[in-house]
């Protein structure tokens, strides 16, 4: 085989509320929709896009809930990593639009913001850096005016 077979691996979000996860993720994140599977007029599926990243979210089933340990969260234990150009700059967006997003530090020579979503699942921004390890955003800010 001359070439590659897989092409791209898309994460899939089972999700308690369509409506939240959609303001969340096109509002708030900047994603957009580019595929979706509508039942009794009401989105159950759909494929998201945000440069070229994708993500897939569904409206769990009761039975799928149900099944869950109790008191436990979707997403428990679930992060996504984001490769980007620009972090600070996504994080600097995700504010203007109201979603919490951490401050930018830096970690393995990228800086790196994360979120939660509203089940959960953690997402998390980097772009490369020659800015010092553990370096905060106001730190490096502060340290480089003038």
């Amino acid at each position: 085989m001359s070439e590659a077979n897989v092409k791209q691996a898309v994460p899939f979000f089972c999700i308690t509320d369509m409506d939240r996860s959609l303001r969340y993720y096109v509002d708030g994140l900047g994603f957009s929709r580019t595929n979706q599977w509508i039942v009794e007029e009401k989105i159950r599926w759909c494929w998201l896009q945000l440069g070229g990243a994708a993500i897939m979210l569904q409206t769990c089933g009761q039975k799928i809930l149900d099944s869950m340990p109790p008191g436990s969260k979707l997403g428990l234990g679930v992060s996504i990593w984001f490769q980007c150009e620009d972090a600070i700059a996504l994080y600097r967006e995700f504010q203007s639009r109201g979603i919490e997003a951490s401050e930018p530090e830096v970690g393995n020579g990228l800086w790196d913001t994360h979120l939660s979503d509203p089940d959960g699942y953690k997402l998390h921004f980097e772009s490369p850096t020659g800015a010092p390890e553990e370096t905060k955003l106001s730190e490096w800010n502060h340290q480089n005016k003038g």
